[in-house]
């Protein structure tokens, strides 16, 4: 770092990606990718946003918000779209949170919730998880604090039912809570529904996962009119044309393609069900995942050493060298095809004890 870095830059510690090889014949399962390419009609919609490159894009968005308002049954002034979700939810903690106004969040979860409060000189108050690392609700009623959840929670990809989250909301009426709901669509329940009931409730969703579109970074905040218009004042004080024009033609795109949507789902539900089984089988200890990704661990191997062996052996997977999380491997789901050449190399590797 260079010596004009701030003594508080200085000592942030920032979050670390998985990596992206650089070989071809690299079994890529580290960061909860979908394993299927978006239909062509996104890949359409990109080629002919591209001819008007020379000019800027909607700073409103107006055409997305619109198609989005209408396939999550909102209207567009509930909706804002993000460069991800990551690029939302960053808004949401910036307007929500401050050095006063606290984050309450799981002590397992996404990483870069943490790294965007030292970041903002935002306090955190951390509430374990269970035992099991599921998340008892009742230890989020009555905070008074800005709340961040993520349903499916990463990396354990355990989910709450929606009524739960509603529960918390109603429990804190004087302050926002946020859901991250990156994964909702591999199993889990969407608190979209709950948004007009509860004015505090944000919703941030991403078109990475389940709509293949992790490289064009598109996300929504859903919420009420006045949360909305909150984000919609730092997004404009930040980032105005955050959102290029080719990504918001593939969002277009995306959202009338709701039958490739619900079959690529389907089948990385079914990968996920039949891998989860074939592990269980070899003696690993899988959560009941709602997401893209398995959550494990094996009593035959050290998850650092597990990982390192795949690694050498061309599988790239996720581990987190953390107290709560040391023990565990997060692998993300694949194609069947990928999932058994994953499954061929954990064989030759335990077969080696």
């Amino acid at each position: 770092m260079s010596r004009y870095l701030t003594p508080r830059m200085q000592d942030l510690t920032p979050y670390t990606p998985g990596d992206i090889p650089r070989k071809r014949n690299v079994l890529k399962l580290n960061t909860n990718e979908n394993p299927y390419p978006p239909p062509a009609a996104v890949l359409e919609a990109i080629r002919h946003a591209s001819e008007d490159l020379q000019l800027y894009p909607d700073p409103c968005c107006l055409a997305l918000r619109r198609a989005a308002a209408k396939y999550y049954g909102l209207e567009p002034d509930q909706v804002m779209a993000g460069n991800g979700s990551d690029e939302n939810l960053f808004f949401a903690l910036r307007a929500f949170c401050d050095e006063d106004h606290p984050l309450a969040r799981p002590d397992v979860t996404y990483g870069c919730y943490g790294v965007w409060c030292d970041l903002m000189h935002i306090p955190q108050q951390i509430i374990p998880l269970e035992k099991d690392l599921t998340l008892d609700p009742a230890r989020y009623h009555g905070l008074g604090v800005t709340i961040v959840i993520a349903n499916p929670n990463a990396p354990t990809g355990l989910a709450l039912p929606a009524a739960a989250i509603g529960e918390i909301a109603a429990a804190n009426p004087n302050n926002v809570v946020i859901v991250d709901e990156a994964y909702v669509d591999f199993g889990a329940e969407s608190c979209v529904p709950l948004i007009r009931e509860h004015e505090n409730l944000l919703v941030v969703q991403t078109f990475s996962k389940s709509r293949q579109m992790a490289g064009a970074r598109l996300g929504f905040a859903l919420g009420s009119p006045e949360l909305i218009a909150d984000l919609e004042r730092v997004r404009n004080s930040l980032n105005p044309y955050n959102v290029n024009r080719m990504t918001q033609a593939a969002g277009i795109a995306s959202l009338q393609c709701e039958n490739y949507f619900r079959e690529t789902c389907r089948q990385v539900i079914e990968t996920r069900e039949w891998t989860a089984a074939e592990l269980r089988a070899r003696g690993f200890t899988v959560t009941d995942s709602k997401a893209n990704f398995l959550y494990v661990r094996t009593p035959k191997r050290r998850s650092r050493v597990l990982f390192r062996d795949l690694r050498q052996r061309a599988v790239l997977v996720r581990y987190f060298d953390a107290p709560r999380t040391e023990h565990w491997l997060r692998i993300t789901v694949g194609t069947k095809e990928q999932m058994e050449v994953l499954l061929a190399r954990l064989d030759k590797i335990l077969k080696e004890d």
